[in-house]
């Protein structure tokens, strides 16, 4: 074999570098564009909070001034999610029951 074949395995050993090399390099721009992602988007989560927080207030003071309990409001809203998640599970499961004989019967 002699230095011939000692030259091919070096020469297979450093393209197989350079693909890695290349391989990191791809990975290091998308880590970087991952993290300008997630500053972009953390930032506007931070803005809608805030704005939504204001909102939230206007909401608020526009309503007692008009009388009306928001304390009570949010009370009925959240027990209609409630009711609405409760009933959308038990639909949701006789919709698959009664769709199981039908299938057997083809």
């Amino acid at each position: 074999m002699g230095l011939g074949g000692t030259a091919k395995k070096i020469q297979k050993l450093a393209d197989r570098a350079e693909q890695l090399y290349s391989r990191l390099n791809e990975v290091y721009d998308q880590v970087q564009k991952l993290r300008e992602s997630l500053e972009t988007t953390e930032q506007r989560v931070k803005r809608l909070e805030t704005e939504n927080a204001k909102q939230h207030a206007l909401v608020e003071a526009l309503a007692r001034e008009q009388g009306i309990d928001v304390d009570e409001v949010l009370a009925d809203v959240e027990g209609d999610a409630t009711d609405a998640a409760d009933a959308g599970a038990e639909s949701g499961s006789s919709t698959d029951s009664t769709a199981t004989p039908t299938d057997s019967s083809e």
